[in-house]
C-alpha cells in the first residue's frame, strides 16, 4: 500500500461493480491505490474528501450522468485540478468532444483493453506529476526572489529616528513597488516610494536596482528634485522604452520644521498638517522616460504631531476607483483623519484595510506613514 500511495490514488466512479472490480485489479497491479464510487454524487463527495490524483468516470450512469459529475468537479475549487478520464461505451466524436469541453483530459471507450487503460492513466499521471514539480520549482524561485526583495526594504525598527511605518501588500511573490528611507542625522530624513510599470518578475528586477540608485543620489542638503533627476538619468540609460516608474521623494528637516517633496508622475502625498488633511499635489514626469525631465519642489512648514502618507496607486485600484478620482481622495483623507490619534503602525494597517477590504489585492499596495 505504501508503494501504491507513492505512485498515486485513483477514484473510479462507475455504476457497474464488475467494471470497478476489473479496474481495481488492473490499476492496483500497476501500483496505484484505487478508491471507488457507484454514482456521481458519491464520487463527488469522495473526490472532495480524498483528493485523488485522478478520476476515472463512467458517462452512462442512472440519475446523474458522468458529464454532470465532471462539470461539478471542475466547478469546485477543491477538485477542479484533478484530471478526469471518461470511460464509456459512447464512441461518437460529438460525445468525446463534449467530455473534453467539460475539462476531461482523455476518453477511453468500452470495451477497453487493459494495456490501454494503464498506459493512458500512467501517461496523464506522469504529466500531472511533472507539472506539479514545475509549479513547485517556480514557487521556490519566486519565494527566493520575494525574500531577496523584502530584504532590500528598510524596516521601521531598524531606523527609529526616521519615525515611519509601512504596510506592503504585493500581488505576487515579487512586486513592482519599492520604498526606501535614509536618515542623515541632524533631524534630516529622506523617504522614497516608487511604482514600476507592471507587477511581474520583470518589475521586481528593476526594484532591486532602485535602492542603490536612491542611496547614490540622496545625500544631506540635496533637494528631492535633485534626487529624482539624478535617478532619472540613470534609469533612462538602463531601462527599455516599455519600462518606467512613478516615484515620489519626501525630505524632512525636523529641526527646522520644514518639508520638501518632488514627484515623478506619482499620486500626491497626503499631508496631515495643523489638524487637517490635504493632498500635496505636484506634477512631474515618470522616471525612465525622458532624460532631460525636470522636477519641481513643493515646500512647507510642519510641526510635531503632523503626519505624511506616501502610497502607490494600488491603494485606489483595489477599491475599483482611479487614484485621481475625487471619491478616492475623499475616502483617503477621511481615513487619514479617522486614524489621526492611532499609533502610526496601526494607522497604516487600518487605512489599507479601510481602502481595500480583506480581498487579495489586484495591484501592489504600499502605504508609508511618517510622523513628524
Amino acid at each position: 500500500m505504501a508503494e501504491a500511495e507513492k505512485v498515486g490514488t485513483i477514484l473510479v466512479v462507475d455504476d457497474e461493480p464488475m467494471n470497478i472490480m476489473v479496474l481495481r485489479g488492473l490499476l492496483g497491479h500497476a501500483g496505484y491505490a484505487v478508491e471507488s464510487a457507484l454514482n456521481g454524487p458519491e464520487g463527488l463527495e469522495k473526490a472532495r474528501s480524498l483528493r485523488p490524483d485522478m478520476v476515472l468516470l463512467d458517462v452512462m450512469m442512472p440519475g446523474e450522468s458522468g458529464f454532470e459529475t465532471c462539470k461539478k468537479l471542475k466547478g469546485d475549487s477543491a477538485t477542479a485540478h484533478i484530471p478526469v478520464i471518461f470511460i464509456t461505451c459512447l464512441d461518437e466524436m460529438s460525445n468525446k468532444l463534449a467530455g473534453l469541453d467539460l475539462g476531461a483530459v482523455d476518453y477511453i471507450t468500452k470495451p477497453f483493453m487493459a494495456a490501454e487503460v494503464v498506459a493512458r492513466v500512467r501517461s496523464h499521471m506522469n504529466f500531472q506529476r511533472r507539472q506539479s514539480e514545475i509549479i513547485d520549482a517556480q514557487a521556490t524561485r519566486l519565494g527566493q526572489v520575494h525574500n531577496a526583495q523584502m530584504s532590500l526594504l528598510v524596516k521601521p525598527e531598524a531606523l527609529p529616528e526616521a519615525r515611519f511605518a509601512v504596510h506592503f501588500l504585493p500581488v505576487l511573490e515579487a512586486g513592482g513597488d519599492f520604498y526606501d528611507v535614509l536618515s542623515f542625522g541632524g533631524g534630516q530624513t529622506a523617504y522614497f516610494l516608487a511604482d514600476v510599470s507592471g507587477h511581474d518578475l520583470g518589475a521586481s528586477f528593476i526594484t532591486s536596482s532602485l535602492k542603490a540608485l536612491f542611496r547614490q543620489h540622496a545625500s544631506q542638503g540635496k533637494s528631492p528634485a535633485e534626487i529624482l533627476s539624478g535617478m532619472n538619468r540613470i534609469l533612462c540609460a538602463i531601462t527599455t522604452e516599455e519600462v518606467y516608474l512613478t516615484a515620489v521623494c519626501l525630505c524632512l528637516d525636523r529641526f527646522q520644521g520644514r518639508y520638501s517633496l518632488a514627484s515623478g508622475g506619482h499620486p500626491p502625498v497626503v499631508g496631515q498638517l495643523e489638524g487637517s488633511a490635504r493632498m500635496l499635489d505636484i506634477s512631474g514626469l515618470p522616471l525612465g522616460m525622458f532624460e532631460d525631465a525636470e522636477y519641481a519642489v513643493l515646500e512647507g512648514g510642519m510641526a510635531e504631531g503632523d503626519r505624511f502618507y506616501l502610497y502607490t496607486d494600488g491603494l485606489a485600484e483595489n477599491t475599483g476607483a482611479y487614484v485621481t478620482s475625487q471619491a478616492f481622495r475623499s475616502h483617503l483623507l477621511e481615513s487619514c483623519l479617522h486614524n489621526a490619534i492611532m499609533p502610526l503602525s496601526a494607522a497604516v494597517v487600518n487605512m489599507v484595510r479601510a481602502m481595500t477590504g480583506e480581498e487579495k489585492p489586484t495591484d501592489d499596495v504600499v502605504l508609508l506613514g511618517v510622523d513628524v
